[in-house]
């Protein structure tokens, strides 16, 4: 299936302004993380930004990228205008890959994008197994419930979404920031409302379970960290530093 992946991006994030130009090994997260998806060689790859210093990041580490508004609300608005911009006629498949997800694995990407294509699902994400207790009060860990257990040639359906979770029980999953949509549902999407779980959970996701659009969920071989605060990005510059020695 002809396939597009969008990474949305701004620098105005509230925790850690700066985030996508932050550098770790002389490259910034944003370039990182757009190698990630360029290596997954499923589709062409475009960063959506709304600031001009990300899009020259990007060129110069030879990406492409387009400018967009500062007026989208989530980084899905963000991506569709985009594609928009962009132009092509023949997308059949959208992913959507987090700016913030430099440890993302390529065959869990590429994973994710086999899983849409056998089961034609509307909507996939991904999760993968907690490790450690204390994720499951973390608001900054999003939990994602499934319908079955994840396993890697599963594909089940999502129940819903939470930031805090605190009876531990099966089928608790580590929501990890990467989705692909059918272009139909993408368009469906957008044109719907924030809702109002949405809104108070901070999690677009819920917009599409609010309106009956069904999310499949991929399991990762590892639950990589984001980077939301200083401190994630302290812990994956570690990381990243030293897997390059």
């Amino acid at each position: 299936m002809k396939t597009i992946i969008l990474i949305p991006s701004r620098l105005s994030a509230t925790r850690l302004p700066g985030k996508p130009l932050l550098k770790i090994n002389g490259l910034s997260i944003i370039s990182h993380v757009l190698k990630k998806a360029v290596e997954a060689n499923i589709g062409d790859v475009y960063v959506a930004a709304e600031d001009q210093e990300i899009i020259d990041d990007i060129k110069k580490n030879g990406g492409q990228a387009i400018k967009t508004s500062r007026k989208n609300k989530t980084g899905t608005d963000r991506i569709y205008e985009a594609l928009t911009k962009i132009g092509k006629t023949d997308i059949e498949l959208i992913m959507n890959l987090q700016g913030d997800e430099p440890l993302m694995k390529v065959k869990d990407i590429k994973n994710l994008y086999n899983q849409m294509v056998i089961t034609k699902s509307l909507m996939g994400t991904m999760a993968s197994n907690i490790t450690k207790n204390f994720f499951y009060k973390d608001h900054d860990v999003v939990k994602v419930i499934t319908k079955e257990s994840l396993e890697s040639s599963k594909f089940p359906e999502a129940l819903n979404f939470y930031r805090e979770y605190k009876n531990i029980k099966k089928n608790v999953y580590h929501h990890l920031g990467i989705y692909c949509y059918q272009l139909e549902t993408l368009k469906k999407f957008v044109s719907l409302n924030q809702s109002h779980n949405e809104i108070k959970s901070k999690l677009e996701q819920l917009r599409a379970l609010d309106n009956n659009i069904k999310i499949n969920v991929s399991l990762a071989q590892e639950g990589p960290i984001g980077v939301d605060t200083k401190k994630d990005f302290l812990a994956i510059k570690k990381i990243m530093e030293y897997k390059s020695k």
